[in-house]
């Protein structure tokens, strides 16, 4: 089979990927939960022939900044049950929901997932995320976040739970015979009778097992332990933008850890966040990114920094940043920034290192960093590079505005990616699983038969 470049398009509210997209000309902020809004997307992504949705998410309103400048870029609809809605809405594109493994239970995931896979005819994923702000824990009956290793144990086990759950029925356990009055062979459900270390959960799971066997798993972690649960159970894994030899050394550790665990290399498609802003010209393209830049107010800037970096910092984003000792550390001004994330933080690094700089230039350079920025041409020329040169089996496409910056990309570059071989011109499989080339899971079949 030729290989063919993923595309996921990704949607954390409808302003767009970037945190001030929503004070575009073009930006609808007034549709942030309208149905109809989030079915276009979803429709527009389809005419793409995009292999999935992405939906981010988190279980928290985060108000740790005083300017309440960012307050609309937190509001948003629960993933799942918005995307039982756009499965009435799409008939093709995979429809992949962010739950958290921290503040949820197995047995809930696996009946919601299960059931989203079902109302979608084998489209559903999921993204697995064990939470990192300690806004999250307050919502759930604490003041910080499980130790972060702590949490990825947690996660391995939930998905070894909810994949037993998803596997206690047999796929031709219903029966549905009238005449004998048999709805379903009791010898074809289990119960999974799960005892670990951080759950306990009897089963069987109540509804029938999901046409894919089991949703398609995504997860979103880049550091060790992100990486090591990735490696173990992943179907896909959403990575950082990084720059290209970067990227490719992130993507051949990340498959030699696949092969560590007894799997091959191409079961773990590894799909990197891609932030295009695409003009006529590339000034044009560079002009408006610029524009999308200058967007951000001043107070903003200067709390995203001070929260990446793990210090108060003054209200001005031209002073020059007089690190702290202690910044980043768990017992330092911002105490669990730690906890929160064990991913590298290069504007940490950099500082650490001496370097003289101000909270506007390490928030403009993380965002050019973090942008492609050109015609469609260049963008497909990009995004080829990467592909044929193993940085990436795709990518989560990240617009920064909405909906124009999506549109955009669906009408120009696709058309480009298309023409080059590289992606489709039509869905051709049934399942989302199917389309990343991921055999139907076999049955584990636990010991014990429903009495």
């Amino acid at each position: 089979m030729t290989r063919r470049l993923l595309l996921a398009a990704f949607l954390f509210h409808p302003g767009g990927s970037h945190v001030s997209g929503w004070r575009h000309d073009d930006a609808e902020p007034h549709r942030h939960v309208d149905i109809d809004y989030y079915a276009d997307f979803a429709q527009t992504a389809e005419r793409g022939i995009f292999d999935t949705l992405f939906l981010a998410d988190g279980l928290y309103f985060w108000d740790r900044f005083p300017s309440g400048v960012d307050h609309y870029g937190q509001t948003r609809l629960e993933p799942l049950t918005l995307l039982s809605a756009l499965a009435a809405r799409t008939s093709r594109i995979g429809l992949a929901a962010t739950v958290s493994t921290s503040y949820n239970e197995p047995y809930h995931v696996a009946r919601a997932l299960a059931s989203l896979d079902h109302i979608s005819r084998g489209r559903a994923a999921w993204n697995l995320v064990t939470s990192r702000y300690p806004e999250e824990a307050r919502n759930f009956g604490g003041d910080a976040h499980l130790d972060h290793a702590l949490r990825y144990e947690r996660g391995r086990e939930f998905v070894d739970v909810v994949q037993l759950l998803w596997d206690s029925w047999a796929d031709d356990a219903i029966l549905a015979d009238r005449t004998s009055g048999l709805f379903a062979d009791p010898e074809k459900l289990h119960v999974t009778d799960h005892r670990g270390d951080h759950f306990a959960v009897r089963g069987p799971l109540n509804i029938a097992r999901p046409p894919q066997g089991h949703p398609l798993l995504f997860q979103a972690g880049g550091s060790e332990a992100g990486q090591e649960l990735a490696a173990a159970t992943a179907d896909a894994v959403f990575a950082r933008s990084l720059p290209l030899a970067e990227a490719q050394r992130f993507s051949a550790g990340l498959k030699a850890r696949v092969v560590a665990h007894g799997r091959d290399p191409g079961d773990v498609a590894i799909l990197p966040q891609y932030r295009p802003v695409v003009g006529e010209t590339t000034a044009d393209a560079r002009a408006e990114a610029a524009r999308i830049l200058a967007s951000t107010p001043d107070a903003l800037i200067v709390e995203d920094v001070a929260h990446s970096i793990g210090q108060v910092l003054s209200a001005d984003p031209d002073a020059v940043i007089a690190l702290e000792s202690d910044a980043g550390a768990a017992g330092g001004v911002a105490a669990g920034i730690a906890n929160e994330s064990k991913s590298p933080n290069r504007r940490l690094a950099r500082l650490q290192a001496g370097e003289r700089l101000t909270a506007r230039e390490l928030y403009a350079e993380s965002f050019w960093e973090s942008v492609s920025v050109g015609t469609a041409f260049e963008i497909a020329d990009d995004i080829q590079e990467r592909f044929e040169t193993g940085a990436a089996d795709g990518f989560v496409v990240q617009a920064l505005t909405q909906p124009t910056g999506f549109r955009e990309f669906v009408d120009q570059v696709v058309p480009e990616l298309q023409l080059r071989g590289l992606t489709r011109r039509a869905y051709e499989e049934s399942t989302l699983g199917e389309r990343f080339g991921r055999a139907r899971p076999e049955r584990r079949v636990p010991e014990s038969v429903l009495s």
